[in-house]
């Protein structure tokens, strides 16, 4: 073997060192993001929201069920949970998902699945979805297709997705939370749990990417699916909210519609959903929705009413919004109140 001299040795070091830590951040996310498709998605949400998960009420033994199929799927994928856990469950105890409002709830959990970041580990992006629903009504099974079938399986995707970038030597700079979250129809519980008992210091959280509804179009869009109501992005953080209009307009080209954004909106859908409970401590969120429609809530929403070009679409926006945030040199800002 030829002999190197000791500096040409360090130069070559530090030459392999920079580009390594520069690849992610020139590597075009286009490859990955088309590995979310709606075959896959159509293929894990007629399982996710089929009869046999009973309608996945918190506690109960079909949202039991519905999370060992997520957590298989991350198994197989290669994704397992944070190091800093036992095993992919946070569980919450019937006393906490009870204090505000006694509902007779079980003991419940949330799943996390987790990417480590290559540069950045300690700081984490988290990206999350309900996986509960409001199981069984007279003997009827309100599968949640929509709600929020949809974003859950949409995790399963954009997971596999940055996991293939890290298989081929593109993984994430920072960290990523996959997190389904659990009582969110009862009152936001599963995120309302994990932000008083973060796995990860909240300070070191950089942004939560909350998907709740994301497979539908609602009657104010009765001619595309092209579109997907971004909420919150701006509210406390003006880097957020450039992040997911430039990554949109470079990948995704969706129709972003801002209505629900406005403080003054009478439906409140900002308080509405999962990221509220991490935006509330300051962490820039936001939040991905379809907006209501006929089967909201009623046992319906089933999943052959679901537009799986729409949520592949929508998913691949959370996703490459997620590869910005997780690779881009600073972390977004908080610059608002």
């Amino acid at each position: 073997m030829k002999k190197i001299p000791l500096l040409s040795l360090f130069a070559i070091l530090s030459l392999s060192c920079t580009s390594q830590k520069n690849s992610v951040a020139h590597t075009d996310p286009t490859k990955y993001m088309n590995t979310i498709t709606a075959d896959e998605l159509k293929t894990h949400l007629y399982i996710v929201a089929s009869d046999e998960m009973e309608g996945r009420e918190t506690g109960s033994a079909g949202q039991k069920k519905a999370g060992i199929y997520l957590i298989d799927q991350y198994k197989k994928d290669g994704i397992s949970y944070p190091a800093k856990a036992s095993d992919f469950y946070q569980k919450i105890p019937a006393a906490f998902l009870n204090a505000k409002r006694n509902e007779n709830l079980p003991d419940s959990e949330n799943i996390w699945a987790y990417i480590e970041g290559s540069e950045k580990p300690d700081e984490v992006l988290v990206i999350s979805a309900h996986y509960d629903h409001v199981g069984v009504k007279n003997g009827k099974v309100y599968n949640g297709a929509d709600d929020d079938g949809s974003g859950t399986v949409a995790l399963l995707e954009i997971a596999q997705a940055f996991q293939l970038a890290k298989k081929e030597g593109h993984g994430p700079k920072r960290s990523i939370l996959f997190l389904h979250v659990t009582g969110e129809e009862h009152g936001l519980h599963g995120s309302r749990y994990y932000s008083e008992n973060p796995l990860f210091p909240l300070p070191n959280t950089i942004a939560d990417i909350n998907i709740d509804m994301i497979g539908r179009r609602d009657d104010a869009h009765p001619d595309t699916n092209n579109y997907v109501y971004v909420i919150g992005a701006d509210r406390l953080s003006t880097d957020l909210d450039k992040i997911c209009a430039e990554a949109n307009a470079k990948y995704t080209k969706l129709n972003l519609d801002y209505k629900y954004n406005d403080p003054k909106d009478p439906n409140h859908f900002y308080e509405r959903s999962d990221h509220y409970n991490f935006a509330k401590f300051g962490i820039p969120s936001v939040f991905l929705f379809n907006g209501v429609h006929a089967d909201y809530h009623k046992h319906t929403d089933t999943p052959d009413k679901i537009e799986y070009d729409a949520l592949a679409k929508r998913a691949q926006f959370a996703f490459v919004t997620a590869w910005e945030l997780a690779n881009r040199e600073n972390r977004p800002v908080v610059d608002k109140k």
